[in-house]
């Protein structure tokens, strides 16, 4: 098997930081995902934490208009008619009315699509990238995110980092996901407060270009009619875990008082539409698997104490959504059971065709787990088309993310039992005329 290329920067190509796969991947993130937290995993070094806090400080937006046709008629009576446009014309001229669609993510490496590594000045190397974009883009997996095939499925492209200012057409959204991000504020840079602030200031520098005259990149009716996506919570949760049982109940609280305050202030800024997803099996995490002992895991080798504390984070996550659908006038508020769906990629793994569920594709040491402790990089490195779930130990695969999001967006795990699709084109559609 292939190993990770580490590159270099030289000639042309010089300048910026450019980050091994072993780097990236075990310092940059496995510290933040856990050490943020908690500080005393014991697969994370202190070298390690000092690279996160150095490291962590397509154009396509044209739409093409048809003109319809017109025709000559009734020549002999000496008069030009122009007939009606054909059905298929019609159809086109309504698509092109529709509103664009517009979604607004608050996340953390689950949905990072290229953030850390922008505001890092981070170039990281393949393989990452290397299934569906042929390329490193920033994602931490071979290829896309769950976010990604939420795109497609609304027929819209990727959406691009809020701090990645070359390239980026923000006329269909921003993702202001980063990795390593938390809920609670403090712990990482770019908490959830700190992304709803930056939607914020992109709405209100938006809007006064609208009032200017000038063209922005979404209009208060865009804004409106957008979906807002919420997928963190996670690096919060795996700290929790690790502190004694007795004092979860109140850091969860406060953790969802977190994404309360969150969720308000993007509803007085004008969002009706919120998709929240709850956190998944971390305790079935590769990277966490690994360096627990027997007695410390349910019957399908996850951690038990890891995910009991994801499962509480998810209860009360979704008391919260019962509540703002009540108190929220005129919101659509959808919460997803994620922590169900990746659970049941480990406990019927065979029913996905997976053989190893706690196989790392980018690891070392085969099969059951391929997750060297003493070893990281990707001197083993699974072919592309493997039906691997998991990318580095921590997130997922292309293979893995389109397995996710094809559940998530079908409805079955959501409350309300509301389909992607049916949300952003139907939910609680408002005109910028409405009050």
């Amino acid at each position: 098997m292939a190993g990770a290329t580490t590159g270099g920067g030289n000639g042309a190509n010089g300048g910026g930081k450019v980050i091994s796969l072993p780097l990236q991947y075990f310092c940059v993130l496995a510290a933040v995902v856990v050490a943020v937290m908690v500080l005393s995993l014991s697969f994370m070094s202190p070298a390690a934490m000092v690279a996160v806090r150095q490291n962590i400080s397509s154009v396509a937006a044209g739409a093409a208009a048809s003109s319809s046709n017109t025709t000559t008629a009734g020549a002999a009576a000496g008069g030009l008619a122009a007939t009606p446009a054909p059905p298929v014309a019609r159809k086109e001229e309504e698509k092109e009315k529709a509103p664009p669609v517009v979604l607004f993510n608050f996340g953390d490496s689950n949905s990072d699509t290229g953030g850390v590594a922008a505001a890092g000045g981070i170039r990281i190397m393949p393989p990452e990238g290397r299934t569906y974009f042929h390329r490193p883009t920033g994602r931490l997996s071979d290829g896309r995110v769950i976010i990604d095939f939420f795109c497609e499925s609304l027929g819209t492209r990727e959406l691009n980092p809020y701090l990645k200012g070359i390239g980026s057409d923000y006329s269909n959204g921003v993702n202001f996901a980063m990795a390593g991000s938390t809920v609670s504020h403090g712990v990482s840079p770019y908490s959830l407060n700190v992304q709803v602030d930056q939607f914020v200031y992109f709405r209100h520098r938006s809007l006064e270009m609208f009032e200017r005259g000038l063209k922005g990149p979404v209009s208060k009716e865009g804004f409106e009619n957008a979906l807002y996506m919420m997928d963190i919570g996670h690096n919060d949760m795996v700290g929790v875990a690790h502190t004694p049982s007795d004092q979860w109940d109140k850091k969860i609280t406060e953790i969802v008082g977190e994404v309360r305050q969150a969720i308000s202030i993007l509803y007085d800024n004008g969002a009706r539409k919120f998709w929240i997803h709850g956190t998944g099996a971390l305790g079935c995490l590769p990277a966490l698997v690994v360096q627990a002992g027997k007695g410390d895991k349910d019957a399908h080798g996850c951690i038990t104490d890891v995910n009991r504390a994801a499962k509480a984070y998810n209860k009360k996550l979704s008391q919260l959504c019962d509540d703002l659908r009540f108190h929220l006038k005129g919101a659509t508020v959808v919460y997803t059971d994620m922590f169900a769906i990746k659970y049941d990629f480990v406990a019927n793994h065979t029913k996905y065709g997976i053989e190893w569920p706690f196989m790392v594709c980018c690891g070392n040491g085969g099969p059951p787990y391929n997750f060297d402790q003493g070893k990281p990089g990707c001197g083993d490195l699974c072919p592309p088309e493997a039906k691997v779930v998991s990318w580095d130990g921590v997130h997922f695969t292309d293979f893995g993310s389109g397995l996710a999001a094809k559940l998530s967006m079908s409805g079955e795990y959501s409350k309300p039992k509301v389909k992607l699709t049916s949300l952003i084109h139907g939910g609680s559609k408002k005109t910028s005329s409405d009050p």
